[in-house]
């Protein structure tokens, strides 16, 4: 099965990009291979504008703090099994504990003026070339052990703002019910009645070679599938999907 996920707000948009960042940065720095090394470096970069432009470090200290409000209340409710609970409260005061003493996320890269330099260059196409930057490609022949040791250096900082943001989303992921719907002629739709809900997640077989076109608002929530043509253009599925679907909320 296929995976796909809606965020039904900007917020979990956001933190689902940068979970995406974080997914590639760390894929491409587990390898010794030089080109993968290049991937990381600006993937590192590409994390480190997203937290000069937005508060992300704030913004995650936030939902860690309304996903403990919501899980103390939720301890409170026949039913629920109060030690799973007090180890999830555990584990985000941990994890809120380590982000709140961190400082501006990233300061240490900033300070590099060698790093910041690359910044600069990695900006314009083909910028990173040993004609404009000599001292990149000496880094690139280095051994991969020193290569690996530099990136762990430079990833390091943000692995509490990793950690606060993954924990978010586990949380947020399991709060879904998995239920198996179908899409009558390749449409869904359900009526919510004012219910809001934060994350759509919706698996399809991987032998349809189709994947769904998803929205939602507070009244409604739609899905619809769609396949590719020989130039990759979209095209409704008119036929009926077997489909499972999760609405998540907290």
């Amino acid at each position: 099965m296929i995976l796909y996920e809606y965020p039904c707000n900007e917020r979990v948009r956001a933190l689902l990009r940068v979970e995406h960042l974080f997914d590639r940065l760390f894929f491409f720095a587990k390898t010794a291979e030089v080109h993968h090394h290049q991937i990381a470096v600006a993937t590192l970069f590409d994390l480190l504008d997203i937290s000069e432009r937005t508060d992300l470090r704030g913004a995650v200290l936030q939902d860690l703090e309304r996903q403990r409000a919501a899980l103390a209340a939720l301890r409170e409710h026949p039913g629920v099994e109060a030690r799973t609970v007090d180890t999830m409260l555990a584990e985000i005061q941990s994890v809120a504990a380590e982000l709140g003493a961190q400082g501006r996320i990233g300061q240490e890269l900033r300070d590099n003026e060698w790093l910041a330099s690359l910044r600069g260059r990695l900006a314009v196409p083909g910028g990173s070339s040993q004609v404009d930057m000599p001292s990149y490609y000496s880094w690139q022949i280095r051994p991969a052990e020193e290569r690996t040791a530099d990136l762990h250096r430079w990833i390091t900082p943000f692995l509490p703002l990793y950690k606060g943001l993954a924990l978010i989303l586990r949380v947020l992921r399991d709060s879904g019910d998995v239920a198996d719907v179908a899409a009558r002629e390749g449409a869904y739709q359900e009526m919510l009645g004012g219910k809001i809900f934060q994350l759509l997640r919706v698996w399809v077989d991987e032998a349809h070679n189709i994947f769904p076109e998803m929205s939602a608002n507070k009244y409604v929530i739609w899905v619809r599938f769609a396949t590719q043509d020989r130039e990759l253009k979209p095209q409704p599925v008119t036929t009926d999907v077997a489909f499972r679907l999760a609405r998540c909320n907290l």
